[in-house]
């Protein structure tokens, strides 16, 4: 295997990172990319929606440079090296007759190229899938303690990345089941359990939020073939863009000639089968699929070199698909020439003017884990996402920053302060209002836990701990205490209120850093008729309702 690559490919490679470095530098962020650098204001071993490596990339790039560019700067230089670790897994003596092909291929594929600038955990999870397939490669041709070390590492950087790593692990391993017998392969897993074991800890200490909320907490709609199977359909497509007929059809028409393009096969129908069962559950967002582009693009590029019809297909294609990503792209940053507005439009403005009307006082964004942060990124100033019962959890419920907002005076930002007198509009036409609050107080950390494991909608008495996490007092006064009922797809449906009756009488006050005992009667919905889930939930000085225990089953 040649480490030396061909000039004209590392000028097109060079074209590509200079093109994706600017594009980093004039687009302005996108939400998740907001997020994303609220991680990385503090570094930890895990965070609430996703493990840390999309963080230590924003973290790395912003001590280089300030602004978008920083954010993104990390993501430019693993995409240029996914081209290189894509080319170097291609053993076909003839390659070097047909770089410009390889890059009209791989260039030309949405997401890939997407992913070139935004800072995302797929952008990551692209890269060390290319290099893991290339270990895994080396690994197959001559097994060695070293490759193994190598492996073992580069499979905990996948894990780190995004959780869905697991399937590229897991698919590669049933290509070749005689490894669960290869010490090496027990080496390498080793390997990567110990470096991922500071994940693991940070998901114990915080009880395991991450694989809760994605496996059992996260709201889901009814199924709808539209918007699920056939959907997933549509985003198989997305994925590819015009050249999506000649790919599926060299997918198809490719076999297992070695284990290395068995596993390259397997990880790409594995991944596309695993989706369209989850399609029968759960909408697949398009991201979900995207590395299957990595074992696609060795896989399509080797059949390309020994198909002059598919190959002369594929290339037209492709540079038609690079022409009209190119046109979108100049669209993200000058805004008339995209189709829609997008989210990397208007945003920097529409902050500062928040930032003009607060001054120096923080913004608190009601259920926005997006707003929150973007505001942070182009004003500089404190913000939090207060959530409730009508949104989801996020970073912000377990990380510190609702300290930074208690008792001062605040510019409170939400949708629905529309019967509120002393709302504002905070632009021209915006659905978003704002009121000033002269000193916020919230407890959004409060727990409510239950250990009765069958709940019916009847006169039965249930025990619930209240715990408290601050260190200081709250007064019962403060507090009012509901139950959520929730529908099959864990949808809120309806709030009614409910008493929660303390266990020592005498109690007016949750202690600090403790647990309160309390008793409960589940209350008879108003206008749900047949609810399946509910949560216990607490809203303080009079805001909405927050999210305070577990999504609980209601039995039949």
């Amino acid at each position: 295997m040649s480490l030396k690559l061909p000039r004209i490919f590392l000028f097109l490679l060079g074209a590509i990172l200079v093109l994706n470095l600017l594009q980093a530098h004039f687009t302005g962020l996108i939400f998740d990319e907001a997020y994303y650098w609220h991680y990385a204001k503090n570094l930890a071993w895990g965070y609430f929606d996703h493990p840390p490596m999309v963080a230590l990339m924003v973290k790395v790039g912003s001590f280089f440079f300030d602004g978008e560019l920083g954010v993104r700067f990390v993501s430019c230089l693993l995409s240029a090296g996914t081209f290189i670790l894509l080319w170097l897994a291609i053993d076909n003596p003839v390659k070097k007759k047909y770089v410009p092909h390889f890059f009209a291929l791989v260039f030309s594929m949405t997401l890939l190229n997407a992913y070139g600038f935004f800072t995302l955990p797929d952008t990551p999870l692209l890269f060390f899938t290319a290099l893991f397939l290339l270990i895994y490669k080396r690994f197959l041709e001559k097994p060695s303690l070293v490759l193994s070390i190598f492996l073992g590492i580069v499979m905990a950087a996948l894990m780190y990345s995004k959780y869905h790593a697991a399937l590229v692990i897991l698919f590669t391993l049933l290509s070749n089941l005689r490894l669960v017998v290869n010490k090496y392969a027990w080496l390498a897993v080793i390997i990567a359990l110990l470096c991922y074991t500071p994940h693991f800890l940070w998901l114990y200490d915080h009880d395991f939020v991450s694989i809760k909320y994605h496996l059992f907490e996260r709201p889901n709609a009814p199924y709808n073939f539209n918007k699920y199977t056939l959907g997933y359909f549509v985003n198989l497509i997305a994925i590819f863009g015009l050249t999506f007929p000649f790919v599926y059809y060299a997918l198809i028409k490719s076999r297992s000639k070695d284990l290395f393009t068995k596993a390259l096969l397997y990880l790409t129908y594995g991944v596309l089968i695993f989706f369209f069962i989850s399609s029968f559950n759960r909408r697949v967002q398009t991201q979900w699929i995207i590395v299957v582009s990595i074992p696609m693009a060795i896989i399509v590029y080797n059949y390309m070199l020994e198909n002059e019809n598919i190959r002369k297909w594929l290339f037209r294609l492709g540079i038609t698909n690079i022409v009209i990503i190119l046109v979108l792209r100049v669209g993200l940053i000058y805004e008339p020439l995209f189709p829609v507005k997008y989210e990397s439009h208007g945003n920097n403005e529409w902050m500062n003017m928040i930032g003009s009307m607060a001054g120096d006082s923080p913004v608190v964004f009601e259920n926005s884990y997006r707003n929150a942060p973007m505001y942070a990124f182009y004003t500089g100033k404190t913000s939090f996402s207060l959530n409730n019962v009508f949104y989801r959890q996020n970073q912000y419920s377990i990380d510190n920053s609702e300290e930074a907002v208690q008792h001062k005076r605040v510019l409170y930002v939400s949708k629905y302060l529309g019967n509120n007198k002393e709302a504002f509009p905070l632009a021209s036409g915006s659905v978003y209002s704002g009121i000033y609050i002269d000193d916020f107080e919230s407890f959004r950390k409060l727990r409510c836990i239950v250990e009765d494991e069958k709940f019916r909608l009847d006169d039965t008495v249930h025990p619930v701990k209240v715990h408290n996490p601050y260190d200081r007092d709250i007064p019962l006064k403060k507090l009012k205490f509901a139950v959520a009922y929730l529908n099959g797809s864990k949808q809120f449906m309806e709030l009614v209120p409910v008493e929660l009756s303390p266990v020592e009488r005498e109690t007016n006050r949750l202690a600090p850093n403790d647990s309160t005992l309390f008793t409960f009667k589940l209350p008879k919905p108003k206008t749900t008729d047949t609810p399946k889930f509910f949560r216990i939930v607490i809203s303080e000085n009079n805001l909405r309702h927050g999210l305070n225990s577990k999504t609980i089953k209601l039995e039949e």
